[in-house]
């Protein structure tokens, strides 16, 4: 589906999975908490599929046999530990600097709504020099309520002074869509994300985009 340029005043988006690939920097962290706990050292990489999930669903991958009550004990230091490094490998995804870039030249705002904690997520759109740019930043803990709620998205585009109906939001998850689509706004489907397995086609975006490259031609900012 082409998305028609003229009218879009800004381009929401989520952040792991989506305009970043932290899932490294998250592995590093597991395996760190998992040494502090006296666990033998264990391929976490299959944290990197729920990513998007957050961090409950991290740990469930990486200490599969902690029950709901050692879950919530690990996940303070868990995210202590990463953000201790946090930008360390974690990189934006190829061709999204140059998205951002064109949505910039075009006076096109771009923003970020995310579940991750505002204390994380603004120090990682800062060691990636990318929180000056940001029209709008809106986190986990930013309101009462989180994705798959509208109400993040309609905050941030709130705050970037623009319309949801005349905005997009591009995420990595089916609540993201759910959430965009609640709020008014076009949505895409980051097929390059933290799928877990699910099929993006399943969660009737209005589009599906598979590679970050495509975007500005399906938005027709190209």
């Amino acid at each position: 589906m082409k998305l028609h340029g003229a009218q879009i005043q800004a381009v929401l988006f989520d952040l792991d999975g989506t305009l970043v690939d932290s899932a490294p920097d998250l592995i590093v962290a597991m395996q760190r908490l998992r040494a502090e706990q006296g666990e033998p050292h264990v391929d976490t990489a299959s944290i990197g599929e729920v990513v998007s999930k957050g961090g409950r669903a991290m740990l469930r991958r990486g200490f599969p046999d902690a029950d709901e009550a050692r879950i919530e004990t690990l996940l303070p230091r868990f995210l202590d530990l990463y953000f201790e490094a946090i930008a360390t490998h974690t990189r934006t995804y190829p061709g999204v600097d140059e998205i951002l870039e064109a949505l910039e030249a075009q006076g096109v705002r771009w923003g970020v709504v995310t579940n991750k904690p505002g204390w994380l997520a603004r120090a990682l759109l800062a060691a990636l020099a990318l929180d000056a740019r940001c029209a709008a930043l809106v986190c986990g803990d930013c309101l009462a309520q989180k994705k798959p709620d509208p109400e993040p998205i309609l905050h941030a585009c709130a705050l970037a002074g623009v319309n949801a109906t005349r905005s997009v939001y591009v995420g990595d998850d089916m609540r993201d869509i759910e959430a965009g689509r609640r709020a008014g706004t076009m949505t895409i489907a980051a097929g390059w994300g933290y799928l877990n397995g699910e099929d993006p086609q399943d969660w009737h975006a209005d589009a599906v985009v598979v590679a970050p490259h495509e975007l500005l031609s399906v938005l027709g900012l190209g």
